[in-house]
């Protein structure tokens, strides 16, 4: 019979399941906000002569999708990576006046500074998506049945 594994036939995925999701670490969450926000950069900087309106705004579902694939253990790092990630992806785009230290320095804080709107809600987005998640995790534990000792 085809697609029973045990009879040499590919296992078909059955109606109306989903893919797996990744599951990051918190160390692993970082790391994808991060490198997706230098990657946002590096788009906005290529296509959109380097907005920071543009940035702001694809910077909230970088930072929805960090809390939804974090792992459940590690929900908390998921609202401290996105202002992390949103601060390392900015440098490529702040606009630095010269070449020196220093002003890059005040191009990234000047940057972090007049967009601080789309630094605080998508660290909010994140936060939300935290704490509902932690919140369907704990009533889950609520409703396991109890062993009688």
């Amino acid at each position: 019979m085809a697609g029973v594994p045990s009879q040499g036939g590919r296992p078909r995925p059955a109606a109306g399941r989903r893919l797996p999701r990744p599951m990051l670490t918190g160390l692993g969450g970082g790391l994808f906000a991060c490198v997706s926000m230098t990657l946002v950069a590096g788009f906005v900087w290529l296509f959109f002569d380097g907005s920071l309106f543009g940035y702001g705004l694809l910077f909230l579902p970088v930072a929805a999708a960090t809390a939804l694939w974090v792992r459940p253990a590690d929900l908390i790092t998921a609202p401290i990576a996105a202002p992390i990630a949103f601060a390392v992806g900015v440098w490529p785009i702040s606009g630095g006046s010269g070449g020196g230290f220093g002003a890059q320095l005040m191009g990234i804080v000047t940057a972090l500074s007049l967009h601080a709107g789309w630094l605080y809600g998508g660290t909010l987005v994140a936060a939300l998506i935290a704490v509902g998640r932690k919140a369907v995790l704990m009533g889950r534990r609520g409703r396991l049945p109890r062993r009688a000792s």
